[in-house]
């Protein structure tokens, strides 16, 4: 598989999971502190997906990382935001395993593309 396939493969992996995370917020009850958490995780969950296009088109190697570590951080704020949702019983646990495995997956992809680019640096 070439690198613009695979590229391209986890480009569509987040574009699926920013589509969960959007069913997920349409399923948060309609009251301030829902409400809060919607919107951040909308914003957060759906920003990785966002960044990863832009940083398929970077200007430079320092602006690729750079997406990088921004589409990390969202992904890092999105898992939280599950986790609260989760704790707090908007939605049963069991409906969001499979989401926050997925985003726990994602972690660890974008991590190990930030440690290969530091890698390649030194």
């Amino acid at each position: 598989m070439t690198s613009n396939e695979r590229a391209a493969l986890l480009e569509n992996r987040l574009i699926d999971f920013t589509v969960r995370i959007l069913n997920v917020s349409e399923q948060l009850p309609h009251i301030y502190a829902a409400q809060h958490l919607c919107k951040q995780i909308v914003r957060s969950g759906s920003a990785p997906a966002l960044l990863y296009g832009e940083a398929r088109g970077a200007e430079s190697p320092s602006d690729f990382r750079h997406k990088i570590s921004v589409s990390l951080k969202e992904l890092r704020e999105t898992h939280i935001n599950l986790r609260i949702i989760k704790r707090k019983g908007y939605i049963a646990a069991a409906k969001l395993s499979g989401l926050l495995d997925e985003n726990n997956q994602l972690i660890s992809i974008f991590v190990a593309i930030a440690r290969s680019l530091d890698k390649r640096k030194k």
